[in-house]
């Protein structure tokens, strides 16, 4: 099963667990501040997808297999849950809700679409795979070195989340590069999915962001007929780092909001 990140409710849980499925090249800690401010009152487990941070590797990374590893989880904490996905995440957890829909009560999308983009992140593995681990004791020295290939400051501050510097045999990567590598067509993708889910459904996008484009609106009407849009202004696809704040608040009103007749 999938590493959990278990966030207890700090009162009595009156609200069905959520579960946190991060985006590419991340993992669960990286969600831990909004888990804990979120784990009020339901529990909130932040998870580590395969082939990142402390979860199991696999040869394969699509879509229908990263559903079932959610199904797991969601299985073992008690179903229905509540379901949070984010880029990559998000694509599984709307591929877990489309195929069995019985384990999701309501789902947040954040900053992505059921489509398949033609955009590549394989650069990004090129920059981590270069990155001069040898003698290397701090991620201050980390970020120096990794600047050579990677400019921006907040995107190696993210990368470097998933270096751990006091692994036996030396520093490594908390990450399968060579699967997500070679799975990089279908991380990109989607796979085609058919069915709906029609519970409540909530696309929450950065408004600075372009993953998600009024030509895609459509198509997710046809899976999610009760889709809700929201935006959180000044911020792009990481919206969770950039707007925090704003950012849990959305969700907490939507996952806290009662049901329509």
């Amino acid at each position: 099963m999938l590493n959990l990140i278990h966030h207890p409710a700090a009162e009595t849980a009156e609200k069905p667990p959520l579960v946190i499925a991060h985006g590419l090249f991340g993992s669960g800690r990286n969600w831990g501040v909004i888990a804990r401010r979120l784990a009020d009152r339901r529990a909130v487990f932040a998870v580590d997808m395969r082939n990142h941070g402390d979860s199991p590797r696999a040869a394969s990374h699509r879509y229908p297999d990263l559903a079932a590893d959610l199904a797991e989880v969601i299985r073992h904490i008690g179903a229905p849950a509540d379901l949070l996905g984010h880029s990559m995440g998000g694509k599984a957890a709307m591929q877990l809700a489309l195929t069995q829909p019985d384990l999701v009560r309501r789902l947040v999308v954040a900053d992505i679409a059921p489509v398949a983009y033609t955009h590549d992140q394989t650069r990004h593995i090129d920059a981590m795979r270069a990155l001069d681990l040898a003698d290397l004791t701090s991620r201050a020295e980390a970020d120096r070195r990794l600047a050579a290939t990677v400019e921006d400051p907040a995107l190696r501050a993210f990368f470097l989340q998933s270096l751990d510097l006091k692994a036996e045999g030396g520093p490594r990567w908390r990450l399968n590069l060579d699967v997500l590598e070679a799975e990089m067509p279908h991380i990109v993708g989607w796979p085609g999915t058919t069915g709906q889910f029609d519970r409540p459904t909530l696309f929450l996008t950065g408004a600075q962001s372009h993953y998600v484009r009024p030509e895609h609106r459509d198509r997710i009407r046809a899976h999610f007929p009760a889709a809700r849009f929201a935006r959180i202004p000044d911020a792009g696809h990481w919206l969770h780092a950039e707007k925090p704040r704003e950012f849990e608040e959305t969700v907490r009103v939507f996952l806290d909001a009662p049901d329509r007749a």
